[in-house]
């Protein structure tokens, strides 16, 4: 058995590898695509099958922030770090931006084993009054962020249009809506300014590790941010690593490097706790989760604790492999036509929602993308998209509660 499971944890770095780099390929992806080949894997060690999720899953948060960087096409918890990744980007030191998540996510770690407790003997105990509230703290930290805009009109009309996409899009049958929906808002919109702008990129600077350090008070805020808001939103419904992230930086305030460190630890954190919610609360707060829960049935404390070893392991392994990964991203990207990158890109994604979202789903995303464009012309923040997940979210909570 121990055996099996080291295999599988082995397999599930190389599949996050690849998951993590590719652009518009989201982890909630190929879960879907795990839970629809369990039958095919009912042969193997269900716990066997598990960890090469988990592993998959954690290296996947170490690595997706780089082409979220690199090549501007974020994933629903990366999109925030196109705006400081962009800015070290062109400025020549996207490694440096990528280090400061992967600070953040090796932090995670340590993160998840101090939190893993308090998630399985405590949260049972509070989670059936709290998720009487749900969608009333949902409807409170939606407009808290959208009432602390310049523009809350314009935030609030981006809001509601996002919301209504996603509700739309969820009654649609259209397959992995998720995929057409944040490939456009995050991704190819991001990716359309890019070549309209005719962004060009500087040489890239690979500094050694030793001299990307964060001060003590920049650390401290960031670990301080990712604890306060993470553990809340990796059972709150309709919250992502964005959310978390804003969340944490309005609490305590965040510097550029701090806020890059703040996003790497709480995309790893939300991915890491979503695991422990399965045995604690029984409910699954990713993808990834669910195809854990559908692969397990029954989760036990020995497979938990099989899950974050596999979880430690994996994210101090993928540290290094998003390390030098990293410097041969920054060696060649500016050798490469941004422009024509941000095209091949936008191809890829279209093929990928053509195979995986159907015609529908391709009509979803370039609604998803025009939507985007004009968030980012109109000068709004991005965070307002996520009405997407988050009108859906209370609209159910609150249709159910009837």
């Amino acid at each position: 058995m121990i055996m099996e499971i080291i295999i599988a944890l082995c397999l599930g770095l190389i599949a996050g590898t690849i998951t993590g780099l590719i652009p518009g390929i989201h982890i909630n992806l190929i879960a879907a695509l795990i839970l629809s080949l369990i039958t095919t894997l009912s042969g193997l060690p269900t716990i066997a099958i598990a960890t090469f999720i988990a592993s998959m899953a954690i290296t996947h948060t170490f690595l997706d922030f780089i082409p979220s960087i690199f090549f501007g096409a974020p994933e629903e918890d990366t999109f925030l770090s196109i705006l400081p990744g962009h800015q070290y980007l062109k400025e020549g030191k996207a490694y440096e931006a990528v280090i400061l998540t992967l600070y953040g996510s090796l932090m995670a770690l340590a993160t998840i084993v101090i939190f893993a407790p308090v998630f399985i003997f405590i949260i049972p105990v509070i989670f059936s009054y709290v998720k009487l509230i749900f969608p009333f703290i949902l409807i409170f930290l939606s407009l808290y962020l959208i009432f602390r805009e310049k523009n809350f009109l314009l935030s609030l009309t981006i809001f509601i249009f996002s919301g209504f996409l996603g509700i739309a899009s969820f009654n649609l049958p259209i397959q992995n809506p998720l995929l057409p929906l944040l490939s456009g808002l995050f991704g190819a919109s991001a990716l359309i300014i890019t070549i309209k702008q005719k962004t060009s990129i500087p040489k890239q600077t690979i500094y050694p590790i030793k001299q990307i350090k964060t001060t003590k008070q920049e650390f401290l805020k960031a670990i301080s941010g990712a604890i306060i808001s993470a553990p809340i939103c990796s059972f709150l419904p309709g919250i992502g690593a964005g959310h978390a992230a804003v969340i944490g930086s309005e609490f305590i305030q965040q510097s550029k490097r701090g806020f890059l460190i703040l996003l790497g630890a709480i995309n790893t954190i939300v991915m890491g706790l979503s695991f422990i919610t399965i045995f604690s609360i029984g409910r699954t707060r990713t993808g990834a989760a669910l195809a854990i829960k559908s692969v397990l049935e029954t989760v036990t404390l020995q497979d938990i604790s099989i899950l974050i070893v596999t979880i430690v392991v994996s994210g101090i392994v993928s540290f290094l492999i998003a390390l030098n990964i990293s410097k041969i991203f920054s060696k060649y990207i500016s050798k490469i036509d941004y422009s024509y990158l941000s095209i091949s890109i936008l191809i890829v994604l279209s093929v990928i929602i053509l195979a995986f979202s159907n015609a529908l789903g391709f009509l979803t995303f370039i609604t998803a993308s025009a939507l985007g464009v004009f968030t980012i012309l109109s000068g709004a923040r991005r965070i307002n998209l996520m009405g997407v997940l988050l009108i859906p979210t209370i609209t159910f909570y609150l249709l159910s509660s009837i």
